[in-house]
């Protein structure tokens, strides 16, 4: 597995390169104050509605990481699942979601920089993080995400099957660059082409399924 020092190299602030940005919690926040969330599909994501569906142990320690508005969370909540954390950077959302569940015993919600995060878990989702990541970092997220998991912890959700013309965020990649990237660390239960993608996003997601070696 990669080492840990590689997993914290000023994480989320590292600018992309050749613009000068930094996705840093101030870029982040702002997008929100500014409710320019294009990624934000109001509604659970439906490749991970399905995989959360087949899930028969409501006491996994479940993470959603860069987790945003959190349809996820919120559909885990009402199928009784009892161990969900969320984190994300960006403080105004953060304070929407801890008014939002506040007194529910079981979820909790983080603000922070997912790879200072320390915790343990069975099972990550992953819907929209890794796309918003500097692709610098994308080594780092791998590292990190093998780090929270325990034996035999899954990572599962969605990747991106597409190049963006813009540069991102979002940024975009193929299966053929993910999956060198995570067989060091990683059995592949599935990695191929989602069928049952929201609408605005049919034929560029992939699905994954990736266990801790």
């Amino acid at each position: 597995m990669n080492s840990k020092d590689d997993q914290n190299i000023n994480t989320e602030k590292l600018a992309v390169a050749g613009t000068g940005l930094s996705l840093d919690e101030t870029y982040w926040n702002s997008q929100y104050n500014a409710n320019t969330t294009g990624w934000d599909l109001g509604q659970v994501s439906p490749p991970l509605k399905a995989y959360i569906d087949q899930l028969t142990n409501k006491n996994l320690r479940i993470l959603i990481p860069g987790c945003g508005n959190t349809y996820e969370a919120a559909y885990l909540l009402q199928q009784g699942f009892n161990n969900v954390t969320v984190i994300d950077i960006a403080p105004t959302l953060v304070a929407q979601l801890k008014e939002k569940y506040k007194g529910n015993p079981h979820i909790k919600i983080i603000l922070g920089d997912f790879f200072e995060h320390e915790g343990e878990y069975d099972l990550i989702l992953e819907q929209t993080f890794f796309c918003a990541l500097n692709p610098a970092l994308r080594n780092n997220y791998i590292a990190k995400m093998y780090t929270l998991l325990a034996a035999n912890g899954k990572l599962a959700g969605l990747l991106f099957n597409r190049e963006f013309e813009q540069q991102g965020p979002p940024f975009g990649g193929s299966k053929a660059q993910y999956e060198p990237m995570f067989e060091k660390d990683f059995v592949f239960k599935t990695f191929e082409p989602c069928t049952n993608s929201f609408i605005k996003r049919k034929d560029a997601e992939l699905f994954v399924i990736l266990i801790k070696k």
